[in-house]
């Protein structure tokens, strides 16, 4: 399994998480966890997700998810599971 850790986070507008996991789901990126709050008018989303299935690489699958941010206004970053782990270890 080829996990990795997506962040959305921008103002809220309707179909951020349409967007998102349409994307994921025509690309066989599989969603193991998702959480996701909104805080007055800021969305935040947090996913883990398992790549192994999907035809494209981590590089492009990030580049992608970041235009789609660009796109719809938010911030959207995707990290391999084991570097994320590591930035937040105490």
């Amino acid at each position: 399994m080829k996990k990795i850790v997506i962040t959305v986070v921008g103002k809220d507008t309707i179909g951020i998480i349409a967007k998102v996991c349409t994307y994921l789901a025509n690309n066989r990126v599989n969603i193991l966890d998702i959480s996701q709050t909104i805080v007055q008018d800021y969305f935040n989303m947090m996913m883990i997700v398992d790549i192994s299935a999907s035809l494209k690489e981590f590089d492009l699958l990030s580049e992608e998810l970041e235009q789609i941010g660009l796109e719809i206004g938010v911030i959207i970053k995707a990290q391999h599971e084991d570097i994320f782990d590591k930035m937040h270890r105490i």
